[in-house]
């Protein structure tokens, strides 16, 4: 089983306390996101958990809990999320020079090879122009050359919640827009950034991208890939794609132990968070001592059986 942590929330940068407390006890609840009292055990055994994908823009939390993970015998890479947007578009992000440094750190920590780039979701407009974007990215690209072997980028996807964040910045004369496939200047600028990433070292990929971007330098990519699994920790895992992800998305079938709107980063962006208030409401809410990254207002009692089960 491959465990994503996660999609829904950044788990390193917010809840690395909890995430280790449910790795030393062997297991997690997770609540359907669709129907909330319908809630999953999910099994974090080290025999029972081929690979963890950890998905963060502030793993720096997690340090202190690698070494232990380590010699409990656990096998993970990460998405760094590293992009370098204005405060207005992303808020409570650590300064980018700041991010630079830890992915630096991270990266002599557990090797280039785990640590992939995330420069997704690429949006334009006022304050993110292309010449903005360019500049921006052979920046970052200069201070990771040997510090990571893929960079990952993507349009952004107009969900109901991006659509609604974004309209609230373009109430303040701030808009942005998620290009369309077939933009021009879209187009150009990920021929640019393919040509800096190679000049750098960097394979660069898509992810679920509906465009064809291989003429322009970008080939598709997964974010949970199994033959970069394969190849890196030299073991077989599922190759079927995961049904609960975009028809454009490659990834492999895994299991995300996250929830939505408990990230407080504040991305305009984001997908996973609809509104801030709540999330934030969730995460003062949160017990790192809990079986759920989320209040489970006492299902967690209804899940002893299947707990049983997991551990038998």
């Amino acid at each position: 089983m491959i465990i994503s942590a996660s999609r829904r929330t950044d788990i390193p940068a917010l809840y690395a306390e909890w995430f280790i407390r449910r790795i030393r006890a062997g297991y997690c609840l997770v609540p359907n996101p669709f129907n909330p009292r319908q809630v999953s055990t999910v099994s974090l055994r080290t025999e029972d958990v081929d690979v963890i994908v950890f998905w963060t823009r502030h793993p720096r939390p997690l340090f202190a809990y690698l070494d232990e993970l380590d010699r409990r015998g656990y096998r993970y890479y990460f998405h760094y999320t590293l992009l370098g947007y204005p405060r207005e578009i992303d808020p409570f992000t650590p300064p980018l020079e700041v991010a630079l440094k830890t992915f630096q750190e991270l990266s002599r920590r557990v090797g280039a090879a785990r640590v992939f780039w995330r420069y997704d979701p690429i949006l334009l407009g006022s304050l993110c122009d292309v010449n903005f974007h360019y500049h921006n990215f052979v920046h970052i690209a200069r201070a990771l050359q040997g510090y990571t072997s893929r960079c990952v980028v993507s349009r952004c996807t107009m969900y109901r919640k991006t659509v609604r964040h974004m309209r609230e910045l373009a109430a303040r004369r701030a808009s942005v827009v998620a290009p369309e496939a077939s933009d021009a200047r879209f187009l150009n600028l990920v021929s640019s950034l393919a040509t800096v990433a190679r000049d750098h070292g960097i394979d660069i990929v898509s992810c679920a991208e509906e465009a064809d971007l291989r003429p322009y330098g970008v080939r598709p990519g997964k974010c949970v890939d199994d033959e970069y699994i394969r190849q890196t920790f030299s073991i077989e895992v599922t190759s079927r794609k995961d049904p609960g992800q975009r028809a454009a998305c490659g990834c492999v079938v895994s299991k995300d132990i996250g929830a939505y709107d408990t990230c407080t980063l504040g991305c305009i962006y984001c997908y996973a968070t609809s509104s801030l208030a709540r999330a934030r409401f969730n995460r003062a809410c949160h017990d790192p001592h809990g079986a759920s990254l989320i209040h489970l207002s006492g299902l967690e009692s209804e899940q002893r059986g299947a707990l049983a089960a997991v551990r038998n």
